[in-house]
């Protein structure tokens, strides 16, 4: 029977840290589940397991041939080459586009047409089989992934945060695919930041703190040691303040009697493919939304118009912030309003940067710095560095040292730094530990509280909404296209009118 064994072992991470685990065992056809908190080594955890860490002390022995590992990280190199692909400099001059299908990805490693199809089938991709990876949205290149991970047919599977990108039917096929490896004998580590999204099958849980392995054992014993943990956090964030806007008195906002967002009859094609089929949508003052629908309906393709990085915004009648688009603003006219935070946005972010610099990005809408930042800048970017945890030496370290989900964490305080009158949240809890989810919605509550942001929310998981949400826009499958359904819904928040009052003086 093949087993892994781990035992008083330390692997290199940098220079100054290093991942501590004193005794791990993994047995043929067990199934293991990690979590921890953002930066407590879960992710350096699963590469440890792989085989792709340096072992500086101690003994890592495994018996198993096929070690199989999926990741973020994974899934932001693949994103860039294949941009690259089509960086006009390697072009020909009789050639329009480079970068591969999405059945030459899932076949990377394995070549196998029928097994491809078959699996693209099970995540319900196999129309995309013939579209550039490129184009796919991110809940699409997840299961694109974890297409080609299968292929591979792995002794070992090892999959860090599986389910984060996925709605929730994906989800639920996910699960009920691994829950039926695990039937068949599938060795399996799953690395998570949600204790819910543990599937039940999962025999086995270990928990992660400040890179050890604090606490493994049977899965209803440890859960209940984690559940007391996030209690006791939760009551630390009553009364949470954030740092202050820029120059309250000097800050440019859009007209107050106006919708910030009207598109009428909007429509997206790509190769004569409609993302966005005859959306007509008003975003009035006071409301905020949460968008719905499906891996692919089109969601982040909406919000790209908005933001002003989608081509096709201006061959749309749309306007934003009571100017048409197209009618001489700047893309920097929409942006000084927006805050955005989005999957997409995270993979973009690849310059070389410290976390305060990315950070500071916000106050200019840019990716890095390109002009003089101010003193008073500088001093509130220092308390948001603080309120992350990631201040003092921290701070100036590179961005893309931290885990996924301390950068998550960084854009989100990126995107909040000039209490933007638009705040757009396209899965910003994605790659959050429970810990770290409960801080941002209390961010959120306490910016919407101040009474001058409105909200665009998108999620899979319908239990991270915040409570401010009064509309909700769905996009519904009809066919090979989508409808929408707007709604608007009868829980209006008291208490957060009561805040704004109360900050407007009233």
């Amino acid at each position: 029977m093949s087993s892994l064994t781990i035992s008083q072992a330390i692997f290199r991470l940098s220079d100054t840290r290093t991942l501590s685990l004193d005794e791990l065992t993994l047995n043929q056809g067990e199934s293991w589940a990690f979590v921890g908190s953002n930066g407590s080594g879960k992710s350096a955890l699963a590469r440890a397991i792989a085989g792709n860490l340096v072992l500086l002390n101690g003994e890592r022995h495994s018996d198993f041939s096929r070690v199989v590992r999926l990741s973020f990280e994974q899934l932001q190199k693949l994103v860039s080459e294949e941009w690259q692909r089509n960086n006009t400099d390697l072009l020909s001059a009789d050639e329009d586009d480079t970068g591969r299908t999405t059945a030459e990805i899932i076949q990377e490693q394995v070549h196998d047409a029928v097994r491809c199809e078959k699996l693209a089938a099970q995540f319900g991709i196999a129309h995309l089989l013939s579209r550039r990876f490129k184009y796919l949205s991110t809940g699409e290149t997840r299961k694109t992934l974890l297409c080609q991970v299968l292929m591979q047919q792995p002794d070992l599977l090892v999959l860090d945060e599986p389910f984060d990108g996925l709605d929730v039917n994906a989800r639920q096929q996910l699960a009920a695919m691994l829950e039926e490896l695990a039937a068949q004998g599938q060795t399996m580590v799953l690395v998570l930041n949600r204790f819910d999204d543990i599937p039940d099958f999962v025999q086995h849980v270990g928990v992660l703190a400040d890179c050890t392995l604090a606490s493994v054992g049977p899965r209803e014993q440890v859960l209940r040691e984690a559940l007391i943990a996030q209690l006791a956090h939760s009551e630390t964030l009553d009364g949470m303040q954030l740092p202050e806007n820029e120059d309250p008195t000097q800050k440019v906002s859009p007209p107050q009697d106006q919708p910030l967002i009207v598109l009428r009859n909007g429509v997206v094609e790509y190769n004569d493919k409609p993302i966005l089929h005859g959306l007509t949508w008003r975003v009035e003052p006071g409301q905020h939304w949460q968008i719905v629908g499906q891996n692919g309906a089109g969601k982040s393709t909406l919000l790209s118009l908005i933001t002003g990085d989608h081509a096709q915004g201006y061959s749309n009648d749309l306007t934003l912030f009571g100017r048409r688009r197209g009618s001489g603003e700047t893309i920097w006219d929409i942006k000084r309003h927006i805050g955005y935070v989005s999957s997409s946005l995270h993979l973009d972010y690849r310059v070389s940067s410290s976390v305060r610099t990315v950070i500071l990005s916000g106050f200019f809408d840019s990716i890095g710095i390109y002009q003089a930042v101010s003193d008073r800048q500088q001093q509130l970017t220092t308390q948001w560095l603080d309120l992350l945890g990631l201040g003092g030496s921290t701070a100036d370290t590179p961005f893309h040292s931290l885990s996924w989900g301390q950068q998550r964490l960084a854009l989100i305080a990126r995107a909040l730094v000039k209490h933007p009158a638009l705040l757009i949240l396209d899965e910003p809890l994605q790659g959050l530990d429970p810990i770290n989810r409960q801080l941002v919605r209390r961010w959120i509550d306490v910016l919407i509280g101040e009474g001058k942001t409105q909200l665009l929310f998108v999620s899979h998981h319908a239990e991270d909404a915040p409570q401010c949400i009064t509309h909700r826009l769905s996009f519904v499958p009809d066919g090979e296209i989508y409808h929408y359904q707007i709604d608007a819904l009868k829980t209006a928040l008291p208490r957060y009118r009561m805040l704004a009052a109360e900050n407007n003086g009233l």
